[in-house]
C-alpha cells in the first residue's frame, strides 16, 4: 500500500510538471495568462526567478529598478505608417493617439520613429500615448528610440517599417516577419511630460 501511495504521488508530480504553461520563444511567442511572467525557459510564474529582466524574463517582466518600466524578449512586428509620406499626420494613419497628439508641433511628431504599443509591460491606451521607448534588437544589439503613437493587439510592439528596418541590421527580422527586442520606457528628452500634456489640451 505504501509503495502504491508513493507511486501515485510521483505520478501527480510528473503530470503537473508536464502540464505547465509554455510561453515565449519556446512556444511561438505565446504570453502567459493572468499577467504571469514568462521565464527564460518558457514557463509561467510570478516569482523573481520568472519575472526579473536580470533573470532573462521574456514577457510580463517586472522593472528591475533604476529606470523606466521594461520588458525583455518581446515580439516586434512592423506596420506601414510611412510618416514622411503623410507629413507626420497621426490622423492620416488613423493612429489611436491622434485624439490627443495629432496637434502637437511637427518637430515633436517627427523627432522619433513611430510605434504601436501593446505591452507586455507598461501603461496601455491613452496613458501610453506620446511616451518613448528605447528598443534594442536582441540578436544584433541595434537600438533606437521610438514614440508610441498607436495601440496594437499582438502583445508587443508594431514598429513603423522604417524603424523595423533600422533595427533589423542582419535581415533576420525581415525573413521571419518579426524581431525579438527588449524595450525600456525612457524620457523623451523634448521637455514634454506626457501626463501634464494631456491636461494642457
Amino acid at each position: 500500500m505504501e509503495r502504491f501511495s508513493l507511486y501515485m504521488v510521483l505520478m501527480i508530480c510528473l503530470t503537473t510538471g508536464a502540464n505547465a504553461q509554455q510561453c515565449g520563444r519556446q512556444a511561438g511567442g505565446q504570453l502567459c495568462q493572468n499577467n504571469l511572467c514568462c521565464s527564460q525557459w518558457g514557463y509561467c510564474g510570478s516569482t523573481d526567478e520568472f519575472c526579473l529582466p536580470s533573470n532573462n524574463c521574456q514577457s510580463n517582466c517586472r522593472p528591475s529598478g533604476g529606470g523606466g518600466e521594461s520588458a525583455s524578449n518581446v515580439r516586434a512586428t512592423y506596420h506601414y505608417y510611412n510618416p514622411e509620406q503623410v507629413g507626420w499626420d497621426l490622423r492620416a494613419v488613423s493612429a489611436y493617439c491622434s485624439t490627443w497628439d495629432a496637434d502637437r508641433p511637427l518637430a515633436w511628431r517627427r523627432r522619433y520613429g513611430w510605434t504601436a504599443f501593446c505591452g507586455p509591460v507598461g501603461p496601455r491606451g491613452r496613458d501610453a500615448c506620446g511616451r518613448c521607448l528605447r528598443v534594442r534588437n536582441v540578436g544584433t544589439g541595434a537600438q533606437t528610440t521610438v514614440r508610441i503613437v498607436d495601440q496594437c493587439s499582438n502583445g508587443g510592439l508594431d514598429l513603423d517599417a522604417g524603424v523595423f528596418q533600422q533595427l533589423d541590421t542582419d535581415g533576420r527580422g525581415n525573413a521571419q516577419g518579426h524581431l525579438i527586442v527588449n524595450y525600456q520606457f525612457v524620457d523623451s528628452g523634448d521637455g514634454v511630460n506626457p501626463i501634464s500634456s494631456i491636461v494642457d489640451q
